[in-house]
């Protein structure tokens, strides 16, 4: 299944005023530009439209406080002015009350590795050549030692349970790049899609994590903002069918007026036969 990207998608604005903007950015788009790249981000769609709309000057435009994973969906904040930006950066712990994401893992091979109903992750993050976080395996040899790490805490709550996936809740104490899909693949649940982490299924041609919930304080007004955006739906429904895309109504109703046949001993050993003689004359 070829990997969704942002061609053809586009941001939607959640709320807008003089301060912030609140969006929703699809799966693969990067959140903002770095060197190097030609990407249309979601930096870039809200300058445009802010453009567009006669908004956007040099003293308002969208300006990055946090950021998304390009593979990631969801709810994502700007600052529209430097006094803003500098408000919400520095007071982001306090402002911010809520952040939730939602993702479909794999299960562990390993039963004995299955995670409780909810908990926390707390280990240490590293990142590799490629910047891509992970969590370094227990050990004492040199190379091991010289890894740098920084602290890292993810706490979850299992919202379903499936045969081959679970879909999870997750919260951050600490917003680290790459932190759910690197804890959660260190316990055994690479999320689906995730070909960093060595996922095995790709069932949505995306990484199975998304932003749902951003609620926070607003820094100049005071007032509490909450928006949330569900995952697609058919992710609770895939994991509920142990791994299975749900049969639409109209596939669910042609199959139960022709159901398949059992085939019988003397078809099958006829079957043979014919194919045998095909076989003999090639």
């Amino acid at each position: 299944m070829k990997k969704m990207d942002s061609t053809g998608n586009r941001i939607e604005i959640l709320y807008e005023d003089e301060w912030l903007c609140v969006i929703e950015k699809p799966a693969g788009m990067l959140s903002c530009p770095y060197p190097g790249s030609r990407a249309k981000t979601a930096q870039d769609a809200l300058e445009q439209i802010m453009r567009r709309r006669g908004t956007l000057s040099p003293s308002r435009k969208p300006l990055v406080v946090h950021r998304l994973d390009r593979a990631t969906s969801g709810v994502m904040m700007f600052a529209l002015n430097e006094k803003a930006e500098k408000a919400i950066m520095d007071g982001w712990h306090k402002i911010v009350t809520e952040r939730l994401y939602h993702a479909v893992a794999e299960n562990p091979r390993d039963p004995s590795k299955i995670l409780p109903d909810s908990g926390l992750i707390d280990d240490a993050l590293a990142f590799n050549a490629h910047n891509v976080g992970y969590v370094p395996k227990n050990g004492n040899s040199a190379s091991e030692e010289k890894i740098r790490t920084v602290a890292a805490r993810t706490r979850f709550r299992v919202v379903e349970r499936g045969k081959t996936h679970t879909l999870f809740e997750l919260s951050l104490d600490t917003g680290k790049k790459n932190q759910i899909r690197a804890h959660l693949a260190a316990r055994g649940y690479p999320l689906a899609g995730d070909e960093s982490h060595r996922a095995r299924t790709d069932p949505f041609g995306r990484l199975a994590l998304h932003a749902r919930t951003l609620e926070f304080v607003h820094p100049f007004t005071g007032k509490t903002l909450s928006f949330q955006i569900p995952e697609p739906k058919e992710w609770l429904e895939f994991v509920k069918n142990g791994g299975l895309p749900k049969k639409s109504a109209k596939t669910a109703k042609t199959e139960q007026k022709n159901p398949q046949r059992r085939i019988t001993a003397k078809e099958r050993a006829h079957a043979d036969f014919i194919a045998l003689g095909k076989k003999r004359n090639a």
